[in-house]
């Protein structure tokens, strides 16, 4: 039997993985009469290997790419260096993810061939049939021969239990994607904005049946990926916590009793207002997690309410002392150096962080990004005062404070400079100097 038509390689980065592991559960689950293979590019020389056996064999060859805002730019170096390695007419490279959706022009002219707008898995799924060629798939920016941008769109949203949340064939295993999108657009947020502002839930059923193959394979521990935990079943803002216990009950006898179920905790979080004891008793009942994340981001109401945050810092403090009470660690989100933040606001802030460390909590830390895809793109980039550096250090000192915000005031720096260099129509640095600040 001759080769594939059609080679992929991942650029396979820990950071992004579970993003590839849809996109494999989608493809495993997908009839095509493209003869394909995969394979995984666990550093730029294994990719630029790959690429060129891939050449060799005479297939076409996607390279396949996913990153964050943050780390646009030097991947972008990574990709010219794996060019020099392996490259030929034959081969494309595609971006996705939330930077590629938010900024495909940029993210063309940075050297990648195809942009990939929006959710990856029909787009890929389309891809794969077409043998590699992108001209009139959905979801796509690209350049034709004569250098004209070519945008189809977004693509086509499906339910999530159209499409596996991991991948049994290639065997590659993550925290399970139960909701998608979210009705809460915070201006500092990529997530509604790259989904839109409407949750789209995993049926608990489809969840069951993903944690009886994890169960099936050895795998003991069932995480969860979603923008706000117990907004899960809910299609407003208000919790659902019978649709929660439901799911909660059903993983808990799915994956048995050496296995554990960890909810509200690392990779999503809770917000403050939802926090209640009903729901923090469901959480013991049902699950391993002695600790959650609530997301506070600030400790001033005036800049939460410039950010549509929808609670106020009075939540974040009753979400905290709840939990404390519940015999919970508490871990809180705060962002710092948001947009229009005066010196109050600094000080409300680190009031705030210093009240929650004395009542037993953590501080995980931000320094604000200007996000591409957001209303605050175009937002000075997010810095930390001398003053304010200080206090965070004796915060860190106490081991109430942690997180890697010094690194991502670099990040925002980067950030602003690349949205300087792609300005969008009407958009200004200039109307965003003090609260309350524009959409």
């Amino acid at each position: 039997m001759s080769g594939p038509d059609l080679v992929l390689i991942l650029r396979y980065r820990k950071a992004v993985t579970y993003g590839f592991h849809v996109l494999l559960g989608a493809l495993e689950g997908h009839e095509t009469t493209t003869r394909y293979d995969v394979r995984f590019g666990e550093t730029p020389e294994a990719t630029a290997a790959h690429i060129r056996d891939a050449l060799a064999a005479g297939a076409k060859v996607l390279v396949l790419w996913s990153f964050y805002s943050p780390d646009a730019a030097a991947l972008a170096q990574e990709l010219g260096r794996i060019r020099e390695l392996a490259d030929g007419p034959s081969v494309l490279h595609v971006a996705g993810g939330v930077h590629a959706t938010a900024e495909p022009v940029q993210t063309l002219d940075a050297g990648w061939d195809v942009a990939a707008i929006g959710e990856g898995e029909t787009t890929l799924l389309a891809l794969v049939d077409a043998g590699g060629d992108p001209a009139g798939i959905h979801g796509l920016a690209y350049r034709d021969a004569d250098g004209t941008l070519v945008r189809t769109g977004k693509a086509r949203q499906r339910p999530l239990d159209d499409f596996a949340g991991f991948s049994l064939r290639w065997d590659r295993f993550n925290a399970l994607e139960i909701t998608r999108g979210c009705v809460y657009a915070c201006r500092f947020c990529q997530t509604p904005f790259m989904f839109s502002a409407r949750f789209r839930h995993r049926s608990i059923g489809n969840v069951r049946w993903h944690v009886d193959r994890m169960r099936e394979r050895g795998l003991r521990d069932v995480r969860f990926i979603t923008p706000t935990a117990l907004s899960y079943g809910s299609q407003t803002e208000e919790p659902n916590l019978a649709a929660v216990e439901e799911l909660l009950a059903s993983c808990r006898e799915g994956i048995g009793p050496h296995g554990r179920v960890f909810f509200g905790s690392f990779p999503s979080e809770i917000r403050p207002e939802h926090v209640s004891r009903e729901a923090l008793r469901l959480v013991k009942r049902y699950c391993a997690n002695t600790n959650i994340i609530v997301g506070a981001q600030s400790g001033s109401d005036r800049v939460l309410d410039a950010a549509k945050r929808g609670h106020g810092t009075e939540e974040v403090r009753r979400a905290v002392r709840l939990g404390v009470e519940e015999g919970f660690r508490i871990n809180v989100d705060m962002i710092f150096g948001m947009p229009g933040e005066g010196t109050d606001d600094v000080q409300a802030s680190l009031t705030l962080a210093r009240d929650l460390a004395d009542l037993g909590a953590r501080i995980h830390a931000h320094t604000f990004m200007p996000l591409p895809g957001t209303p605050w793109r175009d937002a000075p980039p997010g810095d930390v005062d001398p003053a304010t550096i200080t206090e965070v250090d004796r915060l860190s000192q106490r081991g109430a404070l942690y997180g890697h915000w010094q690194k991502q005031r670099d990040h925002a720096a980067r950030l602003a400079a690349a949205a300087e260099a792609y300005p969008r129509p009407g958009r200004s640095r200039t109307i965003l100097p003090t609260l309350p600040l524009g959409e």
